[in-house]
């Protein structure tokens, strides 16, 4: 064993330091989580039995098992039975709580019972982040990205899959019919008899999986969206970048700091676009941080008219390009970007020169629109390439002004979407990888939730002591 590096003999007698404290140094990630947890007022945030009862049987303190799920997820250990056994060997978290080891159970249950409450720990780390001035340049990114849920796409039914699969019982029913018949041809009895059985077990099982995809299909109507998800409830089937893929999961929407990439704010839908969460996302990172202005950077899917506006008269400025969904110039021929608004009288101006003047006022999709057109379009020159009715009719919204706005904007500062990309993309990235590109471990909506909560939280925990560093924090924290 000469030139190699020698352990020490596994009967060596050794005198280990008696105090768990001398274990961890000060500089520990697991001295900020009990600082943390120690500062919090766990009965006004609502955890169940923060104080304990004059009778029964001892329980754990809320705090010791919230310690627990702090340092699981700052480690990537999110399981109960990983963290139970952790708790058992792992000398940190010995000293973290105190030499104590619930069961995988104990565990479980806390995170099921207290979901609200850990979703107001991970703000108050939020509101910690404010106070020590981490929010200073008022700009956040906001973008959702799609997270597997623990419902897989079998066990998930839609009005089209119901009656894709219902159509393959069919084919399959009658391919057996078929050979049943080719089978009384035959002159073998005995190998008749044995094909026949067997065929005919087939069938009766395919009757019984059109009998419940049947059932299956009434329950997919009488549901409000038309889609049903049998392991998981509330998972929807999202579709993702790729084409013709997707996945049975949630859509988590993010705030995040630009200066920092701290997540700000955060919530979990399973609605499979974004195009309803720019003002509710930009409201709430707004009060959070507590700022009279806020500028919000998006990317194309969060484009909605009435949530621009709505931002806007909310003090909030957006930055968000406009989707181009016109075939229009792929055909050859004008689309709206063609045609100048001119404010000052109210009229567009044509690729010909010729004016489109308003016409009246309409509401489609709830949208109040005014219409423009001209009056020599039959005579112009360039009508082959602009319109194939009698005149070319230009629609524009009441509050197409504030649109026009944030696209000057976006003209002027090209580089906000580059900031976008390079302040939300890389939270989901890490979250991702923490969690092993894999699904959430919980089911329904609010659990998982609780559960992004406290990924989240984990992951600003190790942004900010990465920022300010663990003994500045914790001071910070006792103060």
């Amino acid at each position: 064993m000469s030139r190699f590096v020698e352990g020490v003999d596994r009967s060596q007698s050794v005198l280990f330091p008696e105090r768990l404290e001398d274990y961890v140094g000060e500089d520990n990630p697991v001295r900020v989580v009990d600082a943390f947890v120690e500062h919090l007022d766990l009965r006004t945030l609502g955890f169940d039995r923060a104080i304990a009862q004059a009778t029964g049987r001892p329980g754990y303190h809320p705090a010791t098992l919230l310690k627990i799920y702090l340092y699981g997820y700052l480690n990537r250990v999110q399981s109960s039975r990983r963290l139970e056994r952790e708790a058992q060997r792992n000398v940190e978290l010995m000293w973290l709580t105190g030499q104590l080891a619930p069961d995988f159970k104990t565990i479980a249950d806390f995170r099921r019972d207290n979901g609200a409450a850990i979703r107001k720990v991970c703000r108050e780390f939020v509101l910690l982040c404010r106070r020590l001035g981490l929010f200073a340049q008022a700009l956040v990114a906001i973008d959702g990205s799609k997270f597997k849920a623990v419902n897989t796409r079998d066990k998930n039914y839609t009005r089209a899959k119901v009656q894709r699969r219902i159509e393959q019982i069919e084919e399959s029913v009658a391919r057996y019919l078929s050979e049943l018949d080719t089978a009384d041809r035959r002159g073998d009895a005995e190998v008749n008899e044995a094909h026949t059985r067997h065929l005919k077990d087939k069938i009766a099982k395919l009757h019984s999986e059109m009998q419940r995809m049947q059932t299956l299909a009434k329950e997919v109507e009488a549901a409000p969206d038309h889609q049903i998800s049998l392991t998981d409830p509330d998972a929807r089937s999202m579709a993702t970048s790729g084409k013709g893929t997707g996945m049975v999961g949630y859509n988590v929407q993010t705030a995040v700091d630009a200066k920092h990439h701290l997540i700000v704010d955060h919530q979990v839908t399973n609605v499979g676009h974004d195009r309803n969460q720019l003002a509710v996302m930009a409201t709430r990172a707004k009060d959070i941080m507590q700022l009279e202005h806020l500028e919000v950077v998006a990317d194309r899917g969060y484009f909605s008219s009435p949530e621009i506006v709505a931002c806007e008269t909310s003090g909030i400025t957006p930055y968000v390009p406009k989707p181009h969904t016109s075939n229009n110039h792929a055909k050859g021929l004008f689309d709206k970007r063609d045609f100048v608004y001119l404010p000052d009288v109210n009229e567009y101006r044509c690729p010909a020169g010729q004016s489109l003047t308003w016409r009246f006022r309409s509401i489609e999709a709830g949208l109040e629109m005014d219409c423009y057109w001209s009056s020599v379009c039959k005579s112009c020159a360039l009508k082959a390439p602009c319109t194939s009715g009698p005149n070319r009719r230009v629609r524009r919204w009441v509050h197409e002004d504030v649109l026009d706005a944030m696209q000057q904007r976006l003209d002027r500062d090209a580089g906000k979407m580059r900031t976008r990309r390079c302040t939300v993309e890389h939270p989901f990235g890490t979250l991702k990888s923490w969690m092993g590109y894999t699904h959430f471990l919980t089911r329904t909506l609010e659990h998982v939730s609780t559960e992004m909560s406290l990924h989240v939280l984990a992951y600003n925990l190790k942004r900010v002591m990465r920022i300010m560093g663990i003994a500045p924090l914790m001071e910070a924290i006792a103060t």
